[in-house]
């Protein structure tokens, strides 16, 4: 890409023929981002069918609205993962209202629980998106139980490369507490 403000091709693309009315377009759209939207849902709402049924509703709304995607703003996959992630906390917000008795319950435990399903959403969606090398590396660190020689020998990289890449992946995770949601462009929902 010559410039950094200059959105890929592929998204500029792939908006125009969801503008038209492709339904191919939409097809492939969902062969792309349907495990990002799945998982994300997953993450904040905690179950399967409510998964899946948010994952239909988010592939609607993009759909119905493809126009709310602005290209300028960045990456269609950023924009898909930031309308999961708003309606998945809608939906979340509003069945945990509901489930509250009335005039009990805490309104505070109920932002509580959403906050921590939006950082554990955020923290999936950045390990999705970072570079294999440092998935890799985080991957033997974390679940491997790997220290940083074990890690290096195992990805065939010097005992310095691993350290900057188990840094670097942690710093990116250490973001998921800075914000709420993946970046949100415009007015998705």
């Amino acid at each position: 890409m010559a410039k950094k403000d200059v959105p890929p091709r592929w998204d500029r693309k792939m908006q125009q023929r969801l503008a038209r009315g492709e339904a191919a377009a939409l097809g492939e759209l969902y062969d792309r981002f349907a495990s990002l939207v799945h998982g994300l849902a997953h993450r904040v709402l905690g179950e399967e069918k409510a998964a899946d049924t948010l994952t239909r509703d988010v592939f609607a709304h993009v759909w119905e609205h493809p126009e709310s995607y602005d290209p300028k703003q960045g990456p269609l996959r950023t924009w898909v993962a930031g309308v999961t992630h708003r309606l998945a906390v809608e939906r979340l917000r509003a069945s945990e209202t509901a489930a509250l008795p009335a005039g009990g319950g805490s309104l505070a435990d109920l932002e509580r629980k959403v906050r921590h399903a939006s950082v554990a959403a955020r923290a999936d969606y950045i390990v999705h998106s970072m570079p294999a090398p440092l998935r890799a590396a985080l991957d033997l660190a974390y679940f491997q139980r790997r220290d940083y020689r074990q890690t290096a020998v195992d990805l065939g990289v010097t005992e310095d490369e691993a350290r900057r890449r188990l840094r670097l992946g942690l710093q990116l995770l250490s973001t998921a507490h800075d914000a709420a949601a993946p970046p949100e462009h415009g007015g998705a929902v």
